[in-house]
């Protein structure tokens, strides 16, 4: 009778309990971990224990160490017996190996690693990942509805929300009732002819239709809750062809109109600026040729033929 383990050489035994005792010496002189939940998850605030459990070892005191990987990064989380980086004042150990992490914040999620060196044993290193999520519920998503769009134009409303981890996927209602992703697959919207983007938020309308009027609101939502905006009013108004050529010939008739007057007044003279044809109170005027002095009173300048004004 024989058996093979890992990490262990080929027992041969013609007694199976003896076979299984060398069995299970072997297996004692390697370190093994596990964990109760390999994979988390918490909402934001509360507290999570990562569990790391040593079922094997020969060693009454292991070293242990716990490293957080997030981004491609590699931190220390407890090392040299206490715990490091930002998980300082809100972390512990239990036990031997497991973690516990009090207030966790949507920044703790990442994986970590629970390293064990047993220098006694056979095997002297075992380690275990853990994944940990941490939920956070949406708030209060930022929506965008245009209050007035003309029949047959295109629109676009926008809802946004950047709390939320995981990051929410969206939903679009008009008066209470959720739209789907396209209209076309739902014949309570064959007027209708729009796309709903759930990961963006988006809600495009190719040309809005009258059907299409009504109170819109968002709603974001993930794992950890949901959350709403406000209800807006969109209104879909058929557009007046007829009144908006009557308003335009207005105004090329009032434009005509005012050129004509501005004609008429220049040809009356209403824009010519009259001036003086009299002499200036300053200088009489004197017959050309004929040479004027000043008197004592007037000043000293003689005005000749020759000086021209």
């Amino acid at each position: 009778y024989y058996e093979k383990v890992s990490d262990c050489p080929v027992i041969i035994c013609c007694d199976r309990n003896v076979a299984a005792l060398l069995l299970e010496c072997c297996l004692i002189g390697a370190v093994n971990l596990k964990s109760s939940n390999r994979t988390p998850v918490v909402q934001e605030f509360e507290s999570v224990e990562l569990s790391c459990i040593i079922t094997d070892s020969q060693t009454n005191d292991p070293r242990i160490e716990w490293k957080k990987i997030q981004d491609d990064q590699t931190t220390y989380v407890f090392f040299d017996n206490k715990i490091q980086g930002d998980l300082a004042g809100r972390a512990e150990l239990l036990g031997k190996t497991s973690l516990k992490i009090w207030n966790v914040t949507r920044k703790d999620s990442a994986l970590y690693r629970c390293e064990v060196v047993a220098r006694n044993d056979r095997k002297e290193i075992d380690e275990i990942v853990i994944e940990l999520t941490v939920q956070v519920k949406p708030v209060p998503p930022l929506c965008r509805v245009p209050k007035a769009v003309p029949v047959g134009k295109a629109a676009t409303l926008y809802c946004q929300e950047g709390e939320g981890h995981p990051r929410p996927y969206y939903s679009w209602y008009r008066n209470d009732m959720p739209l789907p992703t396209d209209s076309r697959a739902n014949p309570r919207f064959r007027n209708s002819s729009f796309l709903l983007n759930s990961e963006t938020g988006t809600l495009v309308f190719s040309a809005v239709h009258k059907d299409d009027s009504g109170q819109y609101y968002c709603i974001a939502y993930n794992d950890a809750g949901s959350a709403r905006c406000e209800e807006q009013q969109m209104e879909v108004y058929d557009l007046n062809i007829g009144g908006i050529i009557g308003g335009v010939l207005v105004v090329l008739a009032v434009l005509a109109l005012i050129t004509v007057g501005i004609c008429c007044a220049y040809r009356r003279g209403y824009f010519i600026n009259n001036k003086q044809n009299g002499e200036s109170y300053k200088n009489p005027g004197k017959p050309d040729g004929v040479n004027y002095i000043r008197t004592d009173e007037e000043g000293d300048f003689r005005h000749k033929s020759s000086f021209v004004i």
